[in-house]
């Protein structure tokens, strides 16, 4: 069977916990790099990315990779890689991507140039002079950064975010991917109390439970290559078996609340979804007031950050009331991430560890205190 190139883009900061997760899948020539993970294999170690990897965005299948400063080379550079191997007769090959810091700077125009050059290549190895694109999809994307090219076929469909649970989320979701980093970096194996006091639609608890019963996030929902005319079925439903055989299935505690039933009620509803329902507990609650559910464990939250002055002010007076609150929580472990620069201020007291992360667009800090009480 052959053997690929594949690209796991990530968010920024998730890189190395999604390298870490790809080493324990035992996928072989794992590289870390900014924005993205590199590894080796074959359909198998492509099907086992999409349905077990909880921390990348995506699986890239590498077409190409060369430098390019003119459309002219371009142009070449898309027609010289080996299309017909990826791409049918009646493939339909859309075209999307992005550059960075390159001489070809002009998204659509370069967009233009890859749809030309790849429908020349197929159109010369097919003998045809029109493609009908009436099959399955081969979405087609293209990476400029710093005057080098690489193209890929996305393996994925939407985003590996998409778990299938979240159809509906609140005003400020959590992306699912973030959430698991989140709780990935608390290093939680299923052991210790977690609570969510802000839980929103559900999304760190349900995470939280997913890792704890080691479910494979993927396992309910499709992935564009399972449609492509060269993909074996047979190794697809293989690695969905594989990952369910190795579920958990242990009396976990992980509570979720809010002081908004209505995000308690789609909580509920989104970890009923998830295949996890049993597994968390929530209930309505104010994080600044309600008693701590247990004397140890693990906080994870991702509290109103306030995007605007007065909902800013809002946050920061809520930063300090939680920080008040959970003074002498000192079995608790807590992992608060927020865009709020001053929060350490605000909320009494300096982390023992912070790291970079993006929740979507917006740069935040995931503030980290271990409690050297804690048993």
């Amino acid at each position: 069977m052959s053997t690929y190139e594949y690209s796991v883009p990530c968010l920024f900061g998730l890189e190395g916990i999604a390298g870490d997760e790809l080493r324990r899948l035992d996928l072989e020539n794992v590289r870390v790099e900014n924005g993205r993970v590199l590894f080796s294999g074959d359909q198998r170690a492509m099907a086992k990315a999409n349905v077990c990897l909880r921390t990348g965005e995506r699986v890239l299948l590498v077409l190409a990779d060369f430098p390019a400063k003119t459309f002219e080379e371009l142009f070449q550079g898309v027609y010289h890689a080996h299309l017909e191997d990826f791409i049918p007769k009646d493939g339909s090959f859309p075209v999307k991507g992005h550059c960075l810091n390159s001489q070809l700077m002009s998204v659509p125009d370069c967009q233009a140039i890859v749809k030309k050059a790849a429908s020349k290549r197929l159109g010369e190895q097919y003998g045809v002079t029109w493609l009908p694109e009436t099959g399955a999809k081969y979405q087609l994307q293209f990476s400029i950064m710093n005057d080098r090219v690489q193209l890929y076929l996305d393996t994925t469909g939407p985003g590996l975010h998409k778990r299938g649970y979240r159809a509906v989320g609140n005003d400020a979701p959590l992306r699912e991917t973030l959430a698991a980093a989140m709780v990935a970096l608390t290093r939680y194996r299923g052991r210790d109390f977690v609570w969510d006091p802000f839980c929103g639609s559900g999304t760190i608890p349900i995470e939280a439970a997913l890792i704890a019963r080691n479910i494979a996030p993927g396992k309910n929902r499709r992935f564009a290559a399972e449609a492509f005319a060269w993909a074996d079925k047979q190794i697809w439903g293989d690695v969905r078996t594989e990952a369910k055989d190795k579920e958990f299935h242990g009396n976990y505690r992980i509570l979720g609340s809010d002081n908004d039933p209505k995000c308690v009620s789609l909580s509920m509803a989104n970890a009923r979804k998830a295949g996890v329902g049993d597994v968390i507990q929530f209930k309505d609650g104010d994080a600044t007031k309600m008693s701590l559910p247990s004397d140890s464990g693990i906080l994870i939250c991702n509290p109103p950050y306030g995007q605007r002055m007065m909902e800013q002010q809002s946050a920061q007076r809520l930063y300090a009331a939680l920080g008040r609150h959970l003074k002498y929580a000192d079995g608790w472990n807590k992992f608060i991430i927020t865009s709020e620069p001053e929060f350490e201020h605000y909320f009494g007291r300096r982390a023992t560890k912070k790291r970079k992360l993006y929740n979507g667009m917006i740069k935040c800090d995931y503030y980290m205190y271990t409690e050297s009480k804690r048993t």
